[in-house]
C-alpha cells in the first residue's frame, strides 16, 4: 500500500492551486478563465471603462504616458495592451524612428485594438503573447507598460522578471492597476463595487460573472507596498508609485539598474 499512497500524495503536490476572483482554481485553469472574461467583453470594454470609472481611466492612462517619458525614437513594448490606447499614445511620442509593440494574451482584445489603431491611422507591430513568457530578446526596450493586466496574471513574479528582462540597463516599467483604496473610502467602494459594477455589467454588456471577477480580483491583488516589493524582489533597483484617485488606482514605476 505505501507506494500507492506515495503517487496520492505526489499527485496531490502536482496539483497546484492559485485564485480566480474569490474561487480556488487549478493554475492551468486560471488562463482558460480570464480568457473567457476578455472574449465576454472585448466588444464593450471601451464603453464599460468609460461607465464605471466615470472617464477616469482616461486621466489614469494620460498620467502613465506622461510619466513614461517616451521620446522620439524610443523601443516601447506595452504588454495586455487590450483596445490599444496606451500603444497609440506611446507611438506617437514614439515618432516614425522609435517602435512600439502591442501585445495580449488575449486574442478578441487585441483585435480590437488593432482595428481601433487602423482606424487612426497607426499600424504597430501586434502580437498575442504570454507576459510570462515574453518573444523578445533580453535589453530590448527602453519602456514596458502593463495597465489593468498584472492583475489577472497567474505567476506575477514570473512576469515581472520577464518584463524585466527585456528591458535595457535604466529602462522603466509602468505597471498601472487597480489598488487598495484609501480606508474612508472602502465601504463605498466595496459597495459600488460588489452592487453596482455587476448590475452595469449585466445592463451594457450582457454580462455580471465577468464585473463581479474585476472586483473580486482586485482584492486579491497585491496592495501598494506589497507590489512595490514584489517589483524588488524581481529585478528593479528602484520602485516608486503614485495613488491615483484616492488609491483607487496606483501607477508603480520600477527601474532596471
Amino acid at each position: 500500500m505505501r507506494p500507492r499512497a506515495r503517487r496520492f500524495c505526489s499527485s496531490i503536490k502536482d496539483m497546484t492551486t492559485t485564485h480566480f476572483g474569490f474561487q480556488s482554481v487549478e493554475e492551468g485553469d486560471k488562463a482558460r478563465r480570464v480568457r473567457g472574461v476578455f472574449d465576454s467583453v472585448a466588444p464593450k470594454y471601451d464603453l464599460m471603462n468609460d461607465l464605471m470609472s466615470l472617464g477616469l481611466h482616461r486621466a489614469w492612462k494620460a498620467y502613465t504616458v506622461l510619466v513614461a517619458d517616451v521620446h522620439e525614437g524610443d523601443s516601447v513594448l506595452d504588454i495586455a495592451g487590450g483596445t490599444g490606447d496606451l500603444a497609440l499614445a506611446f507611438a506617437k511620442k514614439a515618432g516614425a524612428s522609435g517602435r512600439v509593440v502591442h501585445t495580449d494574451i488575449n486574442e478578441a482584445m487585441l483585435r480590437t485594438g488593432r482595428e481601433r489603431l487602423l482606424d487612426a491611422g497607426v499600424a504597430l507591430p501586434t502580437l498575442v503573447c504570454d507576459a510570462e513568457k515574453l518573444p523578445f530578446a533580453s535589453n530590448s526596450f527602453d519602456v514596458v507598460s502593463v495597465a489593468f493586466g498584472l492583475r489577472n496574471m497567474t505567476h506575477k513574479g514570473t512576469a515581472l522578471r520577464e518584463m524585466n528582462r527585456v528591458l535595457k540597463a535604466g529602462g522603466k516599467l509602468l505597471v498601472l492597476e487597480f489598488s487598495r483604496v484609501a480606508r474612508p473610502l472602502e465601504k463605498i467602494y466595496d459597495w459600488y463595487s460588489f452592487k453596482v459594477l455587476p448590475g452595469l455589467g449585466k445592463l451594457v454588456a450582457g454580462d455580471d460573472a465577468s464585473y463581479r471577477y474585476l472586483a473580486e480580483s482586485i482584492r486579491m491583488h497585491p496592495d501598494q507596498h506589497e507590489l512595490k516589493a514584489l517589483m524588488q524582489q524581481n529585478g528593479f533597483g528602484h520602485v516608486d508609485y503614485h495613488n491615483l484617485t484616492g488609491g483607487v488606482v496606483a501607477l508603480h514605476v520600477g527601474i532596471k539598474c
